[in-house]
């Protein structure tokens, strides 16, 4: 029997997976929380054999961080992450040690089911890439990792100068990308654009460590 700790917000969400995970007889849901940070308390008795971890969780508390950290505490508990945020910075992290294995909510129960059984085997799950959107007139796998960044940056704030700083690139090569993405997908301005890139899960940066 696998003790399992599901993390996830969305009372609907979570629910689900209660009732997923619950369906195998192999498994044994030893606690529900929404907070990443809270299931590091409970990974640290070593009881733990699974964390199915949301990488947006209450309070914007980073699923990521927490499965690091779970992961570094050396007792053995598997991660398996379970996001629909396409950003991928997620993925990428994921697979640098934030993770055994990653797998997006709108892939199928079963799937995921594969997924968290073959990582507790040993394995380790990751899709070769962040799911493909449609970003307007454009679909995401259209905007360059290079050009990500800028978004990321902008997002966030930043102004043009200090994205070039940071990017080594000149001020001209930031507008102009920014300028090509608006172009591509048929955005009004920089604003819609945005919007969208916010709204579809495509840049994140409110998560907290």
């Amino acid at each position: 029997m696998f003790n399992v700790i599901i993390v996830e917000d969305n009372i609907y969400m979570q629910n689900h997976f209660v009732n997923m995970i619950s369906a195998d007889g192999d498994f044994n849901i030893s606690a529900t929380v929404r907070d990443a940070f809270d299931a590091e308390k409970l990974c640290e008795s070593g009881n733990i054999d699974l964390v199915l971890m949301d990488v947006q969780t209450l309070y914007n508390h980073s699923g990521l961080a927490a499965g690091k950290r779970i992961r570094q505490l050396g007792t053995g508990t598997r991660v398996v992450v379970v996001t629909s945020l396409i950003d991928p910075d997620v993925l990428a992290k994921s697979k640098a040690g934030c993770a055994d294995s990653l797998w997006y909510k709108d892939y199928g129960d079963r799937q995921l089911m594969d997924v968290i059984k073959r990582t507790l085997s040993g394995e380790q799950i990751f899709p070769d890439s962040s799911p493909d959107i449609e970003l307007n007139d454009m679909h995401s796998a259209e905007i360059s990792p290079r050009q990500i960044e800028i978004l990321r940056r902008f997002v966030k704030g930043l102004t043009y100068d200090e994205i070039a700083s940071e990017l080594k690139i000149s001020k001209n090569g930031v507008r102009w990308n920014l300028d090509r993405i608006v172009e591509k997908g048929g955005f009004n301005n920089k604003h819609e654009l945005l919007a969208a890139v916010i709204e579809n899960k495509l840049i994140v940066t409110t998560l907290k460590e």
